[in-house]
């Protein structure tokens, strides 16, 4: 009687820890995707200012054409892209053909005296900064749920469940992460 009781608590403790190790597995997998929804949102705002910024920029810079359709190509490409890696090698091809596009503006004074362009171009940067922080929180997010998948003995459960690992939002060049010169 009393060695089923025992067993009978144990299994209810087993089970008890189970449960929670799952919802916790649960919450972390929602605040990933919701952390990689917030980033998909961000790079759909800059996708939609980017051709603000070169219609402007088209006005003062009509012979830069080859720069214009980088941008477009760009754009479409990371537009397309579907899961972190793919999106983060499609985002280093936009920010090198905009980086392109700020050179030609470099070329027209008066286009950086435009009052629109600044406007653009200001909440680009703003856009840009989002971005990072929210790619920042999704990284850690990732980083807490792969954790919690590999640690013995959750990771029990999340084979049992068919719980994944996430990839996180990474950088794919040792370019991008050489800080910027800047010259005056």
């Amino acid at each position: 009687m009393v060695t089923g009781l025992i067993v009978g608590v144990v299994v209810l403790v087993l089970l008890g820890w189970a449960a929670l190790t799952y919802n916790r597995f649960v919450r972390l997998q929602v605040r990933a995707e919701e952390s990689w929804r917030d980033i998909d949102t961000q790079l759909k705002r800059r996708y939609d200012l980017i051709p603000n910024l070169v219609e402007t920029v088209k006005g003062y810079a009509s012979h830069e054409r080859g720069v214009f359709e980088q941008v477009a190509q760009a754009r479409s490409a990371a537009m397309g892209a579907t899961s972190p890696k793919e999106q983060a090698v499609a985002e280093e091809g936009l920010k090198g053909a905009l980086k392109s596009l700020f050179a030609v503006v470099e070329n027209y004074p008066q286009l950086k005296a435009n009052e629109n362009f600044m406007q653009l171009q200001q909440t680009l940067e703003q856009v840009e900064d989002t971005i990072q922080r929210s790619r920042v929180y999704y990284n850690a997010v990732v980083r807490d749920l792969n954790t919690t998948i590999r640690v013995f003995p959750r990771n029990l459960i999340a084979s049992l469940f068919g719980i994944k690992e996430r990839e996180f939002f990474m950088l794919p060049s040792e370019a991008e992460r050489q800080a910027p010169q800047v010259k005056f």
